[in-house]
């Protein structure tokens, strides 16, 4: 399993190829096209991870008679403590993940998220490869989640902010969940 030093490096590569394909520029906001990019560069990069898409997530968390999956939330503590989905974990290392999963089954369901969907697309593999069947990438991760006016917590409070990655990757969330300066 890479370590989640490893992980961020890829995302590193992955913004350095999506730059390099003209999204993120700094004169035109994003836009679909980025993130069509964005997408279809993960679904290339890990063909056997399945996806959620926001709307399925919201779904299925909206179903009383459904158990809720188990939420991973793959980015570093400190994106997390800007904000993350009601009731996800911080998975940001190996033995975070591995706390995580203690106790739950390999057929439970588990959906990973990170700020486009990159790094927990990798996380779903690591998870795919200690045994794990149901576990899927929300696709978009929590920028697509966000952008579309879904909530996000800060422990168990609304709030509006997302952790933007990084300038570049900041872009494609929208600006009204940049944290206040």
């Amino acid at each position: 399993m890479k370590t989640r030093h490893a992980i961020r490096n890829c995302f590193a590569c992955l913004c350095a190829a999506v730059l390099m394909l003209g999204c993120g520029s700094t004169e035109d906001p994003p836009g679909i096209s980025q993130w069509e990019e964005v997408l279809s560069r993960v679904r290339e990069d890990f063909p056997d991870v399945r996806m959620t898409t926001t709307q399925q997530l919201a779904d299925w968390q909206a179903d009383t008679q459904r158990g809720p999956p188990l939420l991973l939330d793959a980015r570093a503590a400190d994106e997390y403590s800007v904000s993350h989905l009601r009731g996800a974990v911080v998975a940001d290392s190996d033995l975070a993940l591995r706390t995580a999963l203690n106790g739950v089954g390999p057929d439970d369901p588990v959906v990973v998220y990170c700020s486009v969907g990159y790094r927990s697309a990798k996380t779903v593999q690591d998870i795919q490869e200690m045994g794990y069947q149901n576990v899927t990438n929300l696709e978009g991760s929590i920028f697509a989640w966000a952008n579309e006016g879904r909530p996000v917590f800060r422990g168990n409070e609304p709030v509006s902010e997302v952790h933007p990655y990084d300038e570049q990757w900041g872009k494609l969330l929208d600006g009204q969940y940049h944290p206040a300066r």
